[in-house]
């Protein structure tokens, strides 16, 4: 190994590296928690180092020269072995203190989550717990977080996952609208009625169809993104909504719409990275998470 010939630093290959993927020296700035100025002269430094321009500035936005895509992919190939580099540090911690990151949809997050971590602080008070909410499934092998709940079962190798238990989903309203439009006896009855629609709209449809409602677009007169919104519009009265029977049984207000129509069944699959599997600290949340949700759900 040649190791004079390494004449550059890495925090300035990264922050050219992130300029290139994210498009600007903002969005770089942002994901690397720094300043915009910052992430400009740690490029031109790193550009001072190897000789050659890098980037060319044509407004507000950035245009590689051909020396800049040149570097991409040997520039990957540092990110990914840096990202491993962390994963075998993490996994063979034998700390039970420290941060460990639960990516989990919002409905999750805001209705499950903060019961058991109540119970997990008592159980290890070293813990610091940050919770990722978001209904889109976070990169674990890219370290977005430590350990994922999800209701897809993962794919990748490098992934080891455990599933928790086949959740059951109902059809639900709040009392105050049951009493202006009165209780549905069938099917047939909730042609015409309002949903709360989550995510996309479409999607929505076909999946309210595919359990025999005959429902369209117009139907659908609210709608979120965010299943903790829907979930909320659904308490006010708005409309009929689908919710995990767990959330709804413990949501004041709310009672379940038509108690002979089947369950939607989905599954829980707790995910973390295999590497990250080994680490103490991780271990520990992943089997207490696994634990209590197999109680709450």
């Amino acid at each position: 190994m040649n190791w004079a010939a390494i004449g550059f630093d890495w925090n300035q290959a990264r922050a050219f590296l992130a300029t290139a993927e994210l498009g600007s020296l903002s969005a770089a700035a942002k994901a690397l928690h720094l300043t915009q100025p910052t992430i400009g002269r740690q490029v031109a430094a790193l550009e001072d180092a190897l000789g050659v321009v890098l980037i060319e500035r044509a407004g507000r936005s950035i245009v590689l020269t051909d020396a800049g895509r040149d570097l991409l992919p040997p520039l990957r190939m540092m990110a990914e072995a840096a990202l491993q580099t962390g994963l075998t540090a993490s996994a063979r911690s034998e700390a039970i203190e420290g941060r460990v990151s639960i990516s989990a949809s919002d409905v999750m997050a805001a209705f499950v989550l903060p019961e058991i971590l109540a119970e997990l602080r008592v159980a290890a008070p070293g813990i610091e717990i940050e919770v990722i909410a978001s209904n889109a499934l976070s990169d674990l092998r890219r370290r977005e977080a430590d350990i994922a709940i999800r209701h897809v079962r993962p794919q990748h190798q490098d992934l080891v996952a455990r599933l928790i238990r086949e959740a059951r989903a109902n059809l639900y309203a709040a009392e105050s609208l049951l009493e202006r439009t009165g209780r549905p006896k069938s099917l047939k009855d909730l042609t015409g009625e309002v949903f709360v629609g989550i995510g996309n709209r479409e999607d929505m449809v076909r999946f309210l169809n595919g359990l025999g409602l005959k429902v369209t677009a117009a139907n659908i007169r609210f709608n979120s993104a965010s299943g903790v919104v829907g979930w909320q519009m659904v308490r006010q009265g708005l409309g009929l909504g689908i919710m995990e029977e767990g959330v709804a049984e413990r949501t004041p207000g709310i009672v379940r719409v038509l108690p002979t129509m089947a369950p939607v069944h989905f599954p829980v699959w707790l995910v973390t990275h295999r590497e990250l599997n080994t680490s103490r600290r991780i271990r520990l949340v992943y089997d207490f998470l696994a634990e209590a949700l197999s109680r709450t759900l």
